[in-house]
């Protein structure tokens, strides 16, 4: 069975860090590509960046580049997002989602506020 669980959200000033985690099992990690969402309260679930499955290659929302790094170590089976120079608009529950089977973590909380 299939199952993500993110780790690493809470309260933070803007300008500061954050490390998101996710731990994935029931399947071979390594052979799949995966992707961080978020969702802000009233609005829609948006992709922020999704890593390959080597992680040689990565995508970023425009809202989010050059702030936040997607990436993953298949040795342990998790995939991470360093979200840096946090915005107050960056406060949203964070997910990680494995497209291939359609699978949703928990999602963490993420509040960027002074």
């Amino acid at each position: 069975q299939v199952h993500l669980v993110e780790s690493g959200g809470g309260l933070v000033q803007p300008g500061g860090s954050l490390r998101l985690s996710c731990a994935a099992s029931g399947f071979t990690f390594s052979s799949y590509a995966m992707r961080w969402y978020r969702q802000a309260p009233g609005k829609e679930r948006e992709l922020v960046a999704r890593i390959t499955s080597v992680g040689h290659s990565t995508n970023y929302a425009d809202s989010v580049k050059g702030r936040f790094s997607i990436s993953r170590d298949n040795t342990k089976n998790t995939v991470y997002l360093q979200m840096n120079s946090l915005k107050t608009d960056d406060t949203a529950v964070y997910y990680c989602y494995a497209a291939s089977f359609d699978t949703w973590g928990q999602g963490t909380q993420v509040t960027v506020s002074s």
